[in-house]
């Protein structure tokens, strides 16, 4: 069974990752190999499509190969050119708050608020839904990957 636990673990794994991402701005070598570290540890790319829907994409908003979340992460990918490198923003930090987890055997959703903090301290709230399967070495791979800025009341619809 999935524990609550090792969602949180890996909500922090992940959102320190996305931190390192931005720490290797200068150094496009380094901070390609590090992404695609991360998204090989945390992503099931490898055994399927992943339902990967990132939060500042309106042209090829849903990516579902490893190419096109490296390429959300980092940018410089001439397949995704609206890309502009989400995690080189930089950030500072990373913290979750899970709305609701639900947990099974080998499969586990979260969903809530994810905030961003950036160089000047400021947050940026973002809602998320990640879904989460135990790889074969027990570790946890995301396989879902929804986020999305808080809908504006003061926008007509």
């Amino acid at each position: 069974m999935i524990t609550k636990q090792e969602i949180e673990n890996a909500q922090k794994v992940w959102g320190q990752g996305v931190v390192q991402i931005g720490t290797l701005l200068e150094d496009r070598e380094q901070c390609e190999s590090y992404t695609e570290h991360f998204v090989n540890e945390l992503y099931d790319f490898d055994n399927k499509e992943v339902l990967f829907k990132p939060t500042k994409t309106a042209v090829q908003q849903f990516r579902i190969t490893k190419k096109g979340a490296i390429s959300y992460f980092i940018g410089g990918n001439s397949d995704y050119q609206e890309d502009k490198g989400f995690a080189l923003q930089p950030w500072t930090q990373v913290r979750f708050e899970n709305a609701a987890v639900i947990l099974e055997e080998n499969r586990a959703l979260a969903m809530g608020n994810y905030f961003f903090t950036d160089v000047n301290g400021l947050e940026t709230k973002v809602e998320y839904t990640f879904g989460y399967c135990k790889a074969s070495n027990g570790n946890l791979k995301i396989d879902l990957h929804h986020s999305s800025l808080p809908f504006n009341t003061g926008e007509n619809v």
